[in-house]
């Protein structure tokens, strides 16, 4: 079995690289900037914009299975087009595709979203998330598109770095209380997304944590685990800000947790110091 990670630098592909190699299966990473740095990974500086580019190496490789993890959020031409040509060079080989998007496909205006949720985007980042779930559905109508939310885990994620350096004063701004999420811990979603490339599940399905949390508890929760101090964090509402973007966004995952054996856990739970 050969998985080909893309965007295999990143901490979700970085993670999907890790358990695929961990379960046996042969694996091959792409990265733009950064090496993978995952052993027994084979690795390829790829550019997804380069629709050649990855033509070849799928064609190279022929792998069973593609991971889509890659993304640029200010990039469309990475997060859309990128997308696209990856799933037409799964498809030429009969690959079978996992597409990571995210949240960021929706408004907040119904807060509580469904795989069955139309996307109505309102930055230019979820307008591309939106186009690149299009399109794979129409190329590959058996690919699975895993909308999931904000990833946390190690201490590797920009959520838990920017936590750090607020506490640390290394940083300005703040964490806002009205601006939520349902945040997912990285081993949990690489792991969900490998059973569902091993299933026949095709289309929609929602891969986050059950706690609906603000971006402020979100770093209560990180500072408590990793022992700094809470009290440090500067608080503030996204309301006030004038900032553009969806504020509370809560995707529904019963039905896509349903048919995994992966849990989903909750951010309370995995970063509760007592647990992790």
């Amino acid at each position: 079995m050969t998985v080909l990670v893309v965007g295999g630098s990143g901490l979700l592909g970085q993670e999907v690289a890790r358990q695929a190699t961990a379960a046996g299966c042969q694996v091959a990473a792409t990265y733009l900037t950064r090496p993978v740095g995952v052993g027994g990974a084979a690795e390829y500086a790829v550019d997804i914009r380069d629709r050649v580019q990855v033509a070849d190496l799928v064609a190279a490789i022929r792998p069973s299975w593609v991971i889509n993890a890659a993304y640029r959020q200010a990039d469309w031409a990475s997060t859309a087009d990128g997308a696209v040509h990856v799933a037409v060079a799964a498809a030429s080989v009969a690959a079978r595709l996992v597409h990571v998007s995210s949240d960021a496909v929706f408004s907040g205006a119904a807060i509580r979203y469904g795989e069955s949720s139309r996307p109505d985007p309102t930055t230019p980042y979820g307008a591309a998330k939106a186009a690149a779930e299009t399109a794979i559905a129409a190329i590959s109508p058996n690919a699975v598109i895993a909308r999931t939310s904000l990833i946390i885990g190690g201490g590797g994620s920009v959520h838990e770095r920017r936590v750090h350096a607020l506490a640390a004063g290394q940083t300005t701004g703040f964490l806002f209380t009205d601006d939520i999420r349902c945040p997912v811990h990285v081993a949990d979603l690489a792991a969900a997304l490998l059973e569902l490339a091993s299933s026949d599940h095709a289309g929609i399905h929602h891969l986050a944590g059950t706690d609906a949390v603000s971006r402020y508890e979100l770093g209560v929760l990180i500072a408590r685990r990793d022992g700094l101090d809470a009290a440090a964090l500067p608080s503030g509402r996204r309301a006030d800000a004038n900032l553009p973007g969806p504020m509370d966004v809560r995707l529904e995952c019963r039905i896509t947790q349903q048919r995994l054996r992966t849990e989903l856990r909750g951010a309370r739970e995995f970063l509760d110091p007592h647990i992790e």
